[in-house]
Formats: structure tokens, C-alpha cells, sequence
């Protein structure tokens, strides 16, 4: 599931390989800009921001695409098979005399000019990866609004760019905290963004992702219901998280939490998530 760290692995990748090189190809196959055309154009730089991709051309435009849930970008050499996906998941496909790059199951995927990069990216919060890093900011925006549930405070790219629903449950574990713990309740907020940052960093350059340190037990809590917790035995759990704020409930992004080694509120709309109660519990190492 492409976050912040495999967004910004696919940026290098990108980047590595079309920088600097002049378009052979260049194929939008969306309805909006299929008839564009930047072949003849230099590549500059493709540039990662929070989970969204920009990639920058000569002549003032910028290709814009962001992963979601299963978007994917590969890259090739002449006469190398594309192994991405059927053909009829390619969104783009961007190509050099040396490396093609192939955009599978893009969901956003649009072509604009580079200095009106702020309308699709603009409103993100500091970017846990990148250069505009600043934890106080991060943390303010957390806390603006104390009484929102933890793991939907770090879902928002407003308060913090580059957490998606992987870090945001490994994230809610190592504070020992459940994810429907209100922001403002937590005894050390400070400790949301030097986890996140401390687990992002570690995956920055990790082509499998890990929480745990561990090689054979990646995650701690993360797709792992109803197997044992890592650190107690307890059988992990799984809830459809649903929105605060608008009452909607996503299928697609689970949450996931061991509910004695997190203390605080359970799952409201999962009968039976009784949380533990609140008690020391030794840190697990992140």
C-alpha cells in the first residue's frame, strides 16, 4: 500500500531514471489529456510531496499523480517486459531513449503548469520526508482539534503529509494508544510526531516495509487479526474505521489495534472492543 515511504522510493526511482533525458513517448491515457504531447521535452526532476507525485518537464508543466490505495509507477529498459499489470490498468506511460516509465491504476493522474503546483498540493501539511519538515507545525495542527480521534488526526495530510493507514495503526501501537483515543488526551503528544518520523525515516530506504525490526514479523498490528499481539498474545483486532466527522465508514481502510496493550476508547461502532484500562506498559521497540 503505497505512504510517504514507498511514495518517496518511487520518486527516486522516477528520478533516477528520466532526469535530465528527453521524451521519446509521453501517453496520458486519461480522457482529459489524451492528446498531450511533451515529447522533445527534457525531464527536470520528479519530486515527491506527502503521498502525491510531481513530475516536472521543460516548458513550465508538471505530470501530477498521487497512488492511493494500489497505484503503482515501474520502470523499464528497451525491450524489457512490462510486468505492472494488465494493459488496460496503464494510465501513463513516459518514456527516454533509456527507461519507460509505466503508470498503473493511477487514480489521479493530470497534467498542469508547474507554477500552479499549490492547488494540488498546497494544503499539506509538513511532509515527514521531506525538506519542509517541521515538527512544531505538525504537531499544532494535530492538536487543533484535541477532541478528534488519534488515527484520523494522522490520516490527514492538513496536519501531516505521508501517513497512510499502515503507519497510522503501527503508529497508534507503539503510543499504546487505541486509535479512537482523542488527539488531545494523549499524555505526550509531542511522541505522534517523533514516532512518525522515527518510522518513516527507518523505511525511507527499505524496499519492505517494517515496523518491528523484526524479519519475519513485519508489522505489529497492521493486517495481522485475529493472529496473537507480538508483545502480549492477545488477539489482534480489526475494525472498519468510520469518519468523526461525516459519519462514513470505509471498507477499504481498516484499522488495527491489540486492545491490551492500547488504552483508551474501542471501536464505537464494533460491539464488544472493550480497550484495556489505562496501565504501564513497557515501549516496544519501533
Amino acid at each position: 500500500m503505497p505512504e510517504g515511504d514507498s511514495v518517496h522510493q518511487a520518486a527516486r526511482r522516477l528520478h533516477t531514471a528520466l532526469a535530465g533525458g528527453t521524451l521519446t513517448r509521453f501517453d496520458l491515457r486519461v480522457p482529459r489529456f489524451a492528446t498531450a504531447d511533451l515529447t522533445g521535452r527534457t525531464v527536470l526532476d520528479v519530486t515527491p510531496r506527502g503521498k502525491h507525485l510531481l513530475m516536472r518537464v521543460e516548458g513550465g508543466l508538471t505530470l501530477h499523480s498521487h497512488l492511493r490505495m494500489d497505484g503503482t509507477w515501474k520502470v523499464y529498459v528497451p525491450g524489457e517486459r512490462w510486468r505492472g499489470g494488465p494493459s488496460h490498468e496503464i494510465r501513463a506511460v513516459v518514456g527516454t531513449a533509456g527507461h519507460t516509465a509505466v503508470g498503473y491504476r493511477l487514480p489521479v493522474l493530470e497534467l498542469l503548469r508547474t507554477t500552479e503546483e499549490s492547488t494540488v498540493v498546497g494544503h499539506l501539511g509538513p511532509d515527514l520526508l521531506g525538506p519542509d519538515w517541521e515538527p512544531d507545525r505538525a504537531l499544532a495542527n494535530l492538536l487543533a482539534d484535541p477532541g478528534r480521534p488519534l488515527v484520523e488526526a494522522l490520516l490527514d495530510q492538513r496536519n501531516l503529509a505521508g501517513i497512510g493507514n499502515v503507519f497510522a495503526a503501527e503508529i497508534c501501537f507503539v503510543l499504546r494508544a487505541t486509535p479512537w483515543l482523542p488527539v488531545g488526551e494523549l499524555a505526550r503528544p509531542e511522541r505522534v510526531v517523533t514516532v512518525a518520523k522515527k518510522l518513516l525515516e527507518a523505511n525511507r530506504n527499505r524496499p519492505v516495509r517494517t515496523t518491528t525490526g523484526r524479519p519475519n514479523q513485519r508489522l505489529y498490528v497492521y493486517g495481522r487479526a485475529p493472529r496473537p499481539c507480538l508483545r502480549c498474545g492477545t488477539s489482534v483486532r480489526r475494525a472498519n474505521r468510520t469518519d468523526s466527522r461525516t459519519g462514513t465508514s470505509s471498507h477499504e481502510r481498516p484499522t488495527y489495534w491489540c486492545p491490551t496493550c492500547q488504552t483508551g476508547p474501542a471501536n464505537p461502532t464494533t460491539p464488544g472492543n472493550h480497550a484495556a484500562p489505562n496501565q504501564p506498559q513497557p515501549p516496544p521497540t519501533a
